[in-house]
């Protein structure tokens, strides 16, 4: 099977798992969404207390192990770090800040459209915006340098941590916070949910699926690999979603979602801009991350700790709409990664090094 194959079969397979995962009690139209549910894990740990969005979500666990094992088994993994760490962190943050704003990443935009959810379509108009800008800054040079060679044990801790996260949501301690209603109340079985997450993780580490990839290279280079197989995504859940009955086209009464165009625009645009420049959408920092790159691993951590802060300061959007905190924490962002996207551009770096051997002299 060629790549263009595998890897419209690997969204085909994400889309009719995040169609069962539904079925099996995910809420509507979030059978899969990375950040959502980074950000539920967020709220089981008690990163924020927001009492209806806490659960340790084992999709996350399954994409992480099985992205591992992949790599592992394919020679892929290669522990490597230290390209602008902190940098990566901040946009983590502010990735998520624009996904709450929308609510729901690159990923679970394809899956509310399938679902006939149609503020998603004003979403991946700004999510293709915020691409286009970003494609602006790699055309004009911009690296966040390159990475460096760490110890492999490094690269396991990643894993590990995921490991651990499972122990806690098997053994659910006290001091862990499971939501008694609301999203994070509803959940497929753990065991369905851990397989599906590692059959993802796999199959997405072999083929490189990536929604923000898919719209670079096509913008770039009018390359259609890595898009078709998010074509395949919606293809498939939205047939899902006509079997299963959860297909109700509009703008209103959407589950977990608002109708606020504007707003739904920016916060996508935000995730867009910034995921282009960390190199990939959430889910692929994950893979990534689980291939020993470091980097990866930080910027989970910044959208980790990025959800805890959206909802203790009342950033995150709800069914109600935006929130007044929510869209200056947009228009900061936005601001924010256009300054990181040109401070890190080869003419704005020609400018710094100009100014160094002047001041040296």
């Amino acid at each position: 099977m060629d790549g263009k194959q595998s890897i419209i079969l690997t969204g085909a397979i994400v889309g009719a798992l995040a169609v069962a995962l539904v079925k099996l009690g995910n809420p509507i139209n979030m059978g899969l969404c990375i950040v959502c549910f980074i950000r539920d894990t967020a709220g089981a740990l008690g990163l924020h207390r927001d009492g209806v969005v806490q659960y340790i979500r084992p999709e996350i666990i399954g994409i992480a192990l099985g992205a591992f094992l992949a790599a592992l088994k394919s020679g892929d993994f290669n522990t490597r770090g230290g390209s602008a760490p902190f940098t990566r962190f901040i946009l983590g943050i502010f990735v998520v800040i624009g996904s709450l704003m929308f609510l729901g990443c690159p990923l679970r935009m394809v899956l509310r459209l399938a679902g006939g959810d149609l503020n998603a379509l004003l979403g991946l108009v700004g999510f293709a915006v915020g691409i286009y800008i970003g494609v602006g800054f790699l055309n004009n040079g911009f690296t966040l340098k390159r990475t460096y060679s760490l110890q492999r044990a490094e690269g396991y801790m990643f894993s590990a941590l995921q490991l651990a996260l499972l122990y806690l949501l098997l053994a659910q301690p006290d001091f862990i916070f499971f939501s008694i209603e609301g999203p994070g109340s509803a959940y497929a079985p753990v065991i369905i949910s851990l397989a599906a997450g590692i059959i993802i993780g796999v199959t997405a580490q072999r083929t490189r699926l990536c929604m923000v990839g898919g719209l670079r290279d096509l913008i770039m280079f009018k390359d259609t690999h890595l898009i078709s197989g998010f074509i395949a995504i919606l293809v498939v859940a939205l047939g899902g979603s006509f079997i299963i009955g959860t297909f109700n086209l509009g703008f209103i009464d959407q589950p977990v979602a608002h109708a606020d165009g504007l707003w739904n625009f920016l916060g996508m645009m935000l995730a867009g801009l910034g995921s282009v420049l960390l190199g990939g959408c959430p889910m692929r920092q994950i893979v990534l991350g689980a291939e020993g790159n470091i980097d990866s691993v930080i910027t989970f951590m910044g959208m980790l700790v990025g959800s805890g802060f959206a909802h203790n300061f009342g950033l995150a959007a709800s069914a109600a709409g935006p929130t007044a905190n929510g869209r200056i924490a947009v228009v900061i962002g936005l601001i924010v990664l256009v300054v990181i996207g040109f401070l890190n551009t080869e003419k704005a770096m020609e400018v710094r090094m100009k100014g160094d051997v002047d001041i040296n002299v």
